[in-house]
């Protein structure tokens, strides 16, 4: 069977590119708008909004073949248009901006052409549409052009005046340099990938809260901030979260780490199930963030060491409390409990960072659960001979 020419790809690479140039006019244009806020699938496919009404309209269209031209016959055109005449009161002299933004060239001698920011001629774009309109035999934008022509010709008039057609915009293709340019003197030198792909995610989350309904919204100034946060993170005395909880494979983790020595660590002071779950996660981030830190050059082996050593210190100290107030006949379930206190105690604690302002607290835990892993550091009273014994089991 022939592949169909009306496939799904090129519509989910519109969505794509419409969600992804939203952050460009956010980066692009934002900073000339610090009390606005940007919309995706609200008012139009991106709108800017103040005070909660929408003062611009984007519609966003994306073509592979981008150097094919627009014309003023085209489908996208009289589609945009239609939308328009039905959301954004046409006549009214007041109402928002209304901008095309697309990938095709507007032709030379048209009305889209008129229409561009450079050289305007609104009443040159209004005569070039009001003659397709009454020419054109078009099946599929006839409906449009009978509600443009419907239109008075003061509606018509003033509706052309509010548009503008931005056209020649990026590809999807070209969307990580678009973003790449506003952000240029906020690159953090040597990292500039990283930090455009932290940005990335970040946008990609509030896109995705958008889509959903979940949020309205975002401010330029909120987006500013978070941009600044995710900057900061390249600071000597901070550094970035590469691996987050969504997107895991729990089962999966839980599936890979189940025979490994601080696991049975665990088990051995009848540690909760659930969070002997989290355990897991929490070693599969740190070692996973480890991996990528030392990859991207963000910290050093001697950061590492030294931050291991503190984490020993610590836990010889309270060890060697645990064993203090452990009565010398202190049967196995005394000793679970001990041991289990001074695990919950000690994941607990976040006094001890590999750098001083990064505190987020998974890598502390799962850094502690790498080092019971090598038998550095244990829980029950007698892990030491109880890991000799797993060793030789697996030997």
């Amino acid at each position: 069977m022939a592949a169909s020419t009306h496939g799904a790809g090129p519509s989910a690479v519109g969505y794509q590119h419409q969600t992804w140039w939203a952050l460009v006019e956010l980066l692009r244009a934002g900073p000339e708008r610090p009390d606005a806020a940007i919309t995706l699938e609200l008012h139009d496919d991106v709108a800017w909004e103040e005070n909660g009404s929408p003062t611009e309209l984007l519609q966003v269209k994306h073509h592979q073949r981008a150097q094919r031209s627009l014309t003023d016959s085209s489908v996208d055109v009289w589609r945009t248009l239609r939308v328009w005449m039905d959301e954004a009161n046409p006549g009214d002299p007041d109402g928002p901006k209304l901008v095309l933004v697309t990938t095709q060239t507007a032709g030379v001698g048209s009305a889209m052409e008129a229409l561009r920011p450079r050289g305007r001629n609104a009443s040159a774009a209004l005569t070039a549409l009001e003659n397709i309109a009454s020419t054109s035999r078009s099946q599929e934008t006839d409906s449009s052009r009978k509600q443009f022509l419907a239109l008075s010709s003061s509606e018509r008039r003033t509706f052309v005046s509010r548009i503008v057609v931005l056209d020649g915009s990026p590809s999807i293709d070209d969307a990580s340099e678009s973003v790449r340019i506003p952000l240029h003197w906020t690159l953090p030198m040597g990292h500039e990938d990283l930090f455009l792909s932290l940005v990335w995610r970040w946008w990609d989350q509030q896109a995705l809260a958008m889509l959903q309904g979940r949020l309205a919204r975002v401010d330029v100034s909120a987006a500013q901030q978070a941009i600044a946060e995710i900057r900061d993170r390249f600071t000597m005395d901070n550094l970035p979260t590469l691996v987050e909880l969504v997107g895991l494979n729990v089962g999966d983790i839980e599936r890979d780490h189940a025979s490994h020595a601080f696991v049975h660590q665990m088990r051995w002071v009848d540690y909760p199930p659930k969070n002997l779950q989290k355990a897991m996660i929490d070693y599969y981030r740190a070692y996973t963030q480890t991996a990528r830190w030392l990859d991207e050059d963000l910290i050093g082996v001697a950061d590492l060491t030294r931050f291991e050593l503190e984490l020993i210190d610590e836990w010889e100290r309270q060890f060697e409390w645990m064993l203090d107030e452990l009565d010398p006949d202190a049967d196995e379930a005394a000793k679970k409990k001990a041991g289990k206190l001074l695990l919950r105690e000690l994941l607990d604690r976040t006094g001890i960072t590999i750098r001083a302002r990064y505190q987020d607290p998974f890598f502390a835990r799962g850094q502690r659960h790498m080092l019971a892993d090598r038998g550095k550091v244990g829980w029950h009273p007698d892990f030491q001979v109880r890991l000799e014994q797993l060793l030789q089991v697996s030997a």
